[in-house]
């Protein structure tokens, strides 16, 4: 088949229009997957603990919300893309990969409780892995297909920050990865 120059520039603009039509829909997409999974001002109900590490109750905070200039003028620069723009540390660099200490793992960004060292184990991967969190309430988990997969991410339910994704090859008695960032936790050693 000989193609001439009407089927090109048919051919063309079609594969043209296709494609914008494609990236209008996907970027719709991403608005209504991005605004829904934004923070709302308002309260939150989450699991207090001790600096003991003992569970106090439900409680009803504020929702922690703060602008970009305000979280990175508290947080590393690492800190800040991973946990206000769903970033990754490089495996094996993060402060608390390989720490076996007794302890909580509580939000870098809020101070909320998020897991425990008595749920914690070595995965192989580089980064700190816990088979579940130290309260199912702290933590949202929403689907994530960035990056051309489909995963599972985790975020704080006290300020949203992304912490890291849940897998489903973890050890008993879960099944659970949650594989998290560091930069995303600060460690509290228990007395």
């Amino acid at each position: 088949m000989r193609i001439n120059r009407r089927n090109f520039l048919l051919t063309a603009s079609g594969a043209i229009a296709g494609s914008a039509l494609w990236s209008l829909h996907r970027s719709t997409l991403q608005g209504v997957e991005a605004a829904t999974d934004k923070a709302v001002p308002g309260t939150v109900t989450v699991i207090a603990f001790s600096p003991a590490g003992k569970p106090l109750g439900k409680v009803t905070v504020p929702r922690v919300i703060k602008t970009d200039a305000e979280w990175q003028q508290q947080l590393s620069p690492i800190s800040f893309e991973v946990t206000r723009h769903a970033g990754t540390e490089r495996a094996y660099t993060g402060n608390s990969w390989n720490l076996h200490e007794r302890g909580l793992y509580r939000c870098i960004c809020c101070d909320n409780a998020l897991f425990s060292s008595e749920t914690k184990f070595d995965s192989g991967t580089g980064w700190p892995s816990f088979w579940q969190p130290i309260a199912k309430e702290n933590v949202i988990e929403t689907h994530d297909r960035s990056d051309g997969m489909d995963r599972t991410a985790v975020s704080c339910r006290e300020c949203d920050a992304h912490l890291g994704h849940v897998f489903n090859d973890g050890p008993r008695p879960t099944g659970l990865r949650y594989c998290m960032n560091s930069a995303a936790l600060r460690f509290v050693k228990l007395a």
